[in-house]
């Protein structure tokens, strides 16, 4: 049988975003195998991904193992190359997609455009089918959702440039207790201690902390069956999207109309900002700083009202 690679090893919200293309690969080419290349830490939720039928371990911007020939087809949903390219290229696949770089012909790269609509426009350009961006469904996982109909409250991000203060956050799960919800702190194995100093505050139990208690099919589940989630830019608010949950995001360095969920009612944002500041950044984006505890409840208030 004939192979297709998708090269996409980055983070969670990375993942689904790129899940309509994933989509459009699989339309493109349906008779062959399509191995994606994803983080192993990745590889559980990459497989609640219906067009993928195989998760190959990588590592951004390293060689690949590829196991037997060369793939018919190697797409990069990775960057705009080049050294991305490369990863695919040196897999000397009969059919190479990529982004338009020096020695790499392609479509062209747009900084402004939203992240689902890039990879969807690659896809359909490069290869002849359509792409629906809002093709962002996930299955839900075959293991038991540790708590279902709760308010996720989820107070960590990667860089401190996009996490709103943990003092905030607990005020606004606070209100959410207050309003009679089930309300769990969620996180990864990092964020612990942030969960707890969170549920703490708001004055709920340990067992409110699920952070560093599920594994990442586990969290999944418990958005899956959530009445509502919280959090900044990351992935957990892809996630809410992927399951169609009613969700309150907030936005700082970076502009939802590059990472923002769909025009979807149950989804609002949240967002101060013009899209200067750095995601990647160690102090608290200015615009984030500006969204107000009132602001996070009203919306939450207003999206659980609908369900």
């Amino acid at each position: 049988m004939e192979r297709a690679v998708v090269l996409r090893p980055l983070g969670l919200g990375d993942l689904l975003t790129g899940v309509p293309a994933l989509r459009a690969v699989r339309a493109a080419v349906p008779g062959h195998r399509l191995v994606l290349a994803a983080t192993a830490a990745l590889a559980p939720v990459a497989g609640l991904i219906d067009a993928v039928d195989e998760v190959l371990p990588a590592r951004e911007l390293e060689p690949l193992d590829w196991p037997g020939p060369p793939p018919d087809l190697a797409v990069d949903l990775h960057g705009k190359g080049p050294a991305s390219h490369v990863v695919v290229a040196d897999l000397q696949p009969r059919r190479l997609l990529t982004f338009g770089s020096p020695g790499y012909p392609g479509p062209a790269w747009y900084a402004d455009e939203h992240e689902v609509h890039r990879w969807c426009r690659l896809v359909a350009e490069g290869l002849g089918v359509p792409a629906d961006p809002d093709a962002l469904d996930l299955a839900v996982p075959m293991v038991p959702a540790p708590v279902a109909g709760a308010a996720l409250v989820h107070p960590g991000a990667a860089f401190p440039g996009r996490r709103w203060p943990a003092d905030r956050f607990a005020a606004v799960a606070r209100h959410l207790a207050a309003a009679g919800h089930d309300v769990r702190i969620t996180g990864g194995p990092g964020e612990v201690e942030l969960a707890r100093s969170v549920a703490s505050a708001a004055g709920l139990g340990e067992d409110a902390v699920l952070a560093g208690r599920t594994t990442s099919l586990e969290l999944a589940a418990a958005v899956a069956a959530a009445r509502v989630v919280v959090s900044g830019d990351t992935g957990v608010a892809h996630l809410a999207t992927a399951y169609r949950r009613p969700s309150v995001v907030l936005f700082g360095p970076v502009s939802p109309a590059l990472w923002g969920p769909p025009p979807r009612a149950q989804h609002v944002v949240l967002w101060h900002g013009n899209g200067t500041g750095d995601p990647w950044g160690a102090a608290l984006d200015p615009a984030l700083a500006m969204i107000t505890v009132d602001e996070v409840t009203d919306a939450l208030d207003s999206v659980t009202s609908r369900v």
